[in-house]
């Protein structure tokens, strides 16, 4: 471990699928990187790997490989859009999802040989609630829920902040409102998420922003390509570079909390607890 370069670890979660985590995970990451951040995207949905799919990339060796001490990780990391470093996860691979506390050494050491060429980690975590989110979470310094204007997404997103901050002692979470149709609905939706936190938990929202759901998005998509190197004027890849120059001017971490030794640290602390 080099012990030098404060890293910033953000996990994107949400609690239910298709509110369009990945897609503020991707889109984030490279807005980060066009700040001047060396970032690396972690694609955490450990079983059931999307980014390399979201991004059209085919990955010849995942993180699977890295454990199975087959590779390293720079081995296993893929060139992404705007110089975004890939750590693609495996899919359909059930033991991914099973790890123990081998596989979680392995895990620590390939992430500390990477400590020193990275500014910012992005974790997309996977959907839900269950022990692999909340152990990434929990290893994170910056907590980012991801919330739409679905009562299914907002109860899902109350219901993850309440584990977290009840059984895992996280007391900060920065909202995200994504796929809003206006300004006005992203401060609703933030307000009834918040009315309920604050009469039943004790914990601190603070809203970070909004992403619009327009046409460009959609196309994007479609496209296999983020939105912000597809359409770069468009609204949501505007939405995307304010929530990166918000994130960028947050004060860095420090040490030891603000190297990734920490992060690997405390991820083989939550999961090993777990078994």
């Amino acid at each position: 471990m080099s012990g030098i370069n404060p890293v910033r670890v953000i996990a994107v979660t949400g609690g239910k699928g298709g509110i369009g985590k990945t897609n503020v995970s991707v889109n984030l990451s490279m807005a980060l990187a066009k700040l001047g951040n060396r970032v690396v995207l972690l694609d955490a949905d450990l079983g059931l790997a999307n980014v390399d799919v979201l991004l059209g990339i085919e990955a010849d060796k995942t993180l699977a490989n890295v454990l199975n001490g087959e590779c390293s990780l720079m081995d296993v990391m893929v060139d992404g859009p705007a110089g975004v470093k890939i750590v693609p996860a495996a899919s359909g691979v059930r033991s991914m999802v099973e790890l123990g506390d081998a596989e979680h050494a392995g895990l620590i050491q390939a992430f500390s040989d990477i400590d020193d060429q990275l500014d910012v980690l992005v974790i997309d975590t996977a959907a839900g609630i269950s022990a692999s989110v909340t152990s990434f979470v929990q290893a994170a310094q910056e907590v980012l829920v991801v919330v739409c204007d679905e009562p299914t997404s907002i109860t899902d997103a109350y219901a993850l902040i309440k584990v977290l901050n009840r059984d895992h002692n996280i007391f900060k979470f920065n909202i995200v409102a994504n796929m809003v149709t206006s300004p006005d609905e992203a401060k609703q939706m933030f307000r009834k998420l918040s009315l309920v936190a604050d009469k039943f938990l004790n914990v601190a929202l603070r809203y970070v922003g909004a992403v619009p759901y327009d046409d460009m998005l959609k196309k994007s998509v479609k496209k296999r390509e983020p939105v912000f190197s597809a359409y770069p004027r468009s609204q949501s890849a505007q939405a995307f570079r304010d929530l990166a120059s918000q994130i960028n001017s947050w004060p860095l971490p420090q040490a030891p909390k603000g190297h990734l030794e920490f992060f690997v640290e405390r991820l083989i602390q939550c999961e090993s607890s777990v078994y």
